[in-house]
């Protein structure tokens, strides 16, 4: 559990540092010449880390259930997860959608009862509705109805984000929130529903073959990217990203492939329970970066910052063991048979 504990940790440091550099390479390049250089990065990054930890041969040892669920959270994850995951960045900035995001745990603890056999507890129920509660503060329910009511009328297109002016002349800004909004909604079903199938997978089967696990997921992306790049065109307009961008989808790949190692590794030895509320201090370690990389292409209000750290609270609440918190704190005899609730 220790193990993969820090083994989360890790990958939410590395996804932190993963959204800062995205929102640098999707300034001045698409989704698309992004998604072309990203995904496929991951094969010999994955590759690399199997072969050094001497865990090809665990290729071959997969059920075909586990291939079938490994690509399954493939194409879930690096392709309609990461898709629509770069178009929100693109939109209104990594920071804004940050609070939205945080709306996918409740779908993974679900379908990890559902499937898994894990249980609710009332450190997870409070965990929960601190997260509701700090996507409420951040995202006040009258500016997701503005911004789909704006769908129906003129909106910044995703090439026109950061483009309006400010006094002082320099690029201001300018969030998408219609764009924003849907897709980061739309990239929930492809980040909630992967570890899911991850876990089944890859459970007890150790760090290595794990990694082992990653590799079949990232060649199943590639080769749907691949099979995007043959429409007449689009290989043409992927080549034509420019060198600034290219470096900095260079530097993501790198750094989302070691997080996505860490983070199969995770799974393998730990409870999705555990693993995906830890993950959830991606979103400090997001703001932080951004605040480092992207300060004047970011949303940094007050609001805003203040749901995500009601959000991020709520990660800890449902990372922390009912037995931990009975034994640091001392509990009257009825708040403790009350805390070991469990449900169903």
């Amino acid at each position: 559990m220790l193990l993969g504990s820090v083994m989360a940790v890790l990958a939410a440091a590395a996804f932190g540092l993963n959204g800062a550099t995205v929102r640098r390479g999707v300034l001045t390049a698409t989704v698309a010449q992004g998604m072309a250089i990203t995904v496929p990065m991951g094969v010999p990054l994955f590759f690399l880390a199997a072969l050094a930890m001497g865990s090809l041969g665990a290729l071959f040892e997969f059920s075909s259930k586990a291939v079938a669920l490994l690509v399954a959270a493939g194409l879930l994850h690096f392709v309609w997860g990461r898709y629509c995951n770069y178009r929100a960045i693109k939109a209104m900035g990594g920071n804004a959608i940050i609070p939205i995001r945080q709306l996918d745990f409740p779908l993974k603890l679900g379908l990890a009862m559902a499937f898994l056999g894990e249980t609710l507890t009332p450190l997870k129920i409070l965990g929960i509705c601190l997260i509701l509660v700090g996507g409420s503060i951040a995202i006040p329910p009258g500016r997701v109805l503005r911004a789909v009511k704006s769908r129906s009328g003129p909106v910044p297109g995703p090439e026109s984000v950061g483009a309006a002016a400010s006094p002082a002349g320099v690029q201001a800004f300018v969030p998408n929130y219609a764009e924003g909004y849907t897709f980061a909604f739309l990239s929930i079903a492809g980040y909630g529903v992967s570890p899911i199938f991850i876990r089944m997978a890859v459970e007890d089967a150790g760090l290595g073959a794990s990694l082992a696990g990653g590799l079949i997921s990232y060649l199943a992306a590639t080769l749907v990217i691949a099979a995007m790049l043959i429409k007449p065109g689009q290989l043409r307009h992927v080549l034509s990203i420019d060198r600034k961008s290219t470096g900095w989808f260079l530097i993501s790949a790198l750094i989302v492939a070691v997080s996505h190692m860490f983070r199969f590794m995770a799974l393998s030895v730990a409870p999705i329970t555990v693993v995906a509320p830890i993950q959830r201090s991606a979103s400090i370690f997001k703001v932080l970066f951004n605040w480092v990389l992207n300060r004047q292409h970011e949303v940094f209000e007050g609001r805003l910052l203040a749901g995500i750290l009601v959000s991020v609270l709520g990660g800890v609440a449902l990372s922390l063991s009912t037995d931990f918190v009975v034994a640091l704190v001392p509990l009257p005899d009825f708040i403790i048979e009350a805390v070991h609730w469990t449900w169903p």
